[in-house]
């Protein structure tokens, strides 16, 4: 018998996108590729090993040709994508196949998707803040360079706007390559995203990576691992600065609660798989900074049913250095970006890392729009002419702020009608200098919705200063 004969298996059960695989010879590894000897190939991943000659895997492209009976091939290593310059410009599945109908893919080395996260030892922190011109978020909540950030929020408040938003604000201005993974989200988004990205000029230095709503739970759970590949391929061979954007990490832990139910593990807190922690960490941790470059992250996070302390939320929030938080009730108002400046944080916001200045204005705009949401039930008890002169001045002020950190966007003129705007962070600090200085008191709440900085304000009426 051949060596390649012993690497030879059969189905033997089939269940909910599950197989079971018996060999004659050797049994594949946990995480082995397997191959079905049809045309096109069926890929199964071995999840386990459940008995003698037998293993168990995960279904990754199930098609009509699945059925007992059918030969199997071990291909003796895990899934692998392409590795290269060659990739730049171009929209892949898990399995490394270009989805964009663009040409033919030279020749490339493939890589494994799952490898190991780098050593305490090579990793460096950055320290510098990755400037976004969202008046919010760089005021609030800044990114840090080489750092995670996660925009955490339920359904419809506005996640993937905001992602879309800073492909347009820091690609077009990005140092290096850019790597969108989307996991889980539509098909239809996909699409657009990589047509808006190719309006904007800015694909050929993007790579794209989906693992869309409709395809089997095994290929969304590996899909973020895939991206990470390819990105540490930039970062590590050819030294560059990688930004990587995840949309939507609630997605990968859905994944894996499929997958965890499929090989039948019994469920722990929340319906959710009992390896959760460990799944999180082994993608999360491979994205980090080393001497050769750096990794920067954001990732979209969906919290199911707006509730905070779902497993999944919870075990993100450990591995960010900045966390944002999209509030239903700020949306409903029609303050967008709908950002809770009092749940979002930043490790980066503190003295020393920030300048000195920033700090103060973000630690005042933080305490006003505090002290204000403090006096809402008086308000509303007993009305807004019952606070006292300072109180009102205080009120007034955080409702000039609330409206002056909504900000127009570039990747929704063509819905609002409104141009959008890329705000400096100097811009931004001079502005909310002014608000709280008093220096616009006279001036209608209604003033500051949807501008840029101040001095469209001043340019407006600049008597009413």
């Amino acid at each position: 018998m051949s060596d390649r004969d012993t690497r030879i298996g059969h189905i033997v059960r089939l269940g909910g996108g599950v197989a079971d695989i018996r060999f004659e010879g050797a049994v594949p590894a946990i995480t082995n590729r397997l191959v079905t000897l049809t045309d096109p190939e069926i890929v199964i991943e071995v999840s386990g090993l459940p008995g003698e000659g037998l293993a168990r895997g995960l279904v990754m492209n199930p098609s009509a040709e699945l059925r007992i009976g059918l030969a199997v091939r071990d291909t003796g290593g895990p899934i692998d994508v392409p590795v290269g310059e060659a990739v730049l410009g171009r929209m892949f599945d898990l399995f490394g196949r270009t989805i964009d109908d663009g040409p033919t893919l030279p020749d490339l080395p493939r890589r494994p998707i799952l490898r190991r996260a780098l050593p305490l030892s090579e990793r460096r922190v950055e320290g510098t803040i990755f400037e976004t011109g969202i008046k919010a978020i760089d005021l609030l909540s800044p990114l840090e360079r080489g750092g995670k950030a996660g925009l955490f929020g339920g359904a419809g408040v506005g996640k993937t706007v905001l992602i879309t938003e800073m492909i347009h604000n820091m690609v077009a201005e990005y140092d290096g390559v850019s790597l969108f993974c989307g996991i889980g989200e539509r098909s239809r988004e996909a699409e657009e995203l990589y047509r808006e990205m190719g309006e904007a000029g800015v694909l050929e230095r993007t790579v794209m990576m989906f693992g869309q709503m409709n395809e089997s739970p095994g290929v969304r759970f590996r899909v973020g691992h895939a991206a990470l590949t390819m990105a540490e391929y930039f970062r590590d061979d050819l030294r560059s600065n990688v930004l990587v954007l995840i949309d939507n990490i609630f997605r990968f832990v859905q994944a894996g609660s499929e997958v965890s139910g499929l090989l039948g593990r019994i469920p722990s807190r929340v319906g959710y798989q009992p390896t959760l922690g460990t799944e999180l960490a082994d993608l999360e941790e491979r994205i980090c900074s080393t001497e050769r470059g750096t990794m920067t992250s954001i990732q979209a996070v969906y919290v199911p049913a707006d509730d905070f302390t779902d497993p999944a939320a919870t075990h993100t929030f450990a591995h960010l250095s900045a966390s944002i938080v999209l509030s239903r009730k700020k949306a409903s108002e029609g303050l967008y970006p709908a950002i809770d400046p009092l749940k979002s944080y930043s490790r980066m916001l503190t003295p020393g890392t920030v300048s000195a200045r920033h700090y103060r204005i973000a630690r005042d705009v933080r305490n006003t729009l505090a002290e204000y949401e403090d006096l809402k039930d008086i308000i509303a008890m007993l009305g807004l002419e019952e606070l006292s002169e300072q109180d009102r001045a205080t009120v007034r002020q955080a409702r000039q702020l609330e409206r002056f950190l909504t900000q127009p966007f570039f990747s929704t003129e063509a819905m609002t009608g409104s141009a959008g705007r890329f705000v400096p962070l100097d811009a931004t600090l001079d502005s909310c200098e002014c608000i709280l200085s008093g220096d616009f008191a006279g001036r209608d709440e209604g003033a500051f919705y949807m501008i840029g900085s101040i001095d469209e304000l001043a340019e407006e009426a600049p008597d009413a200063a």
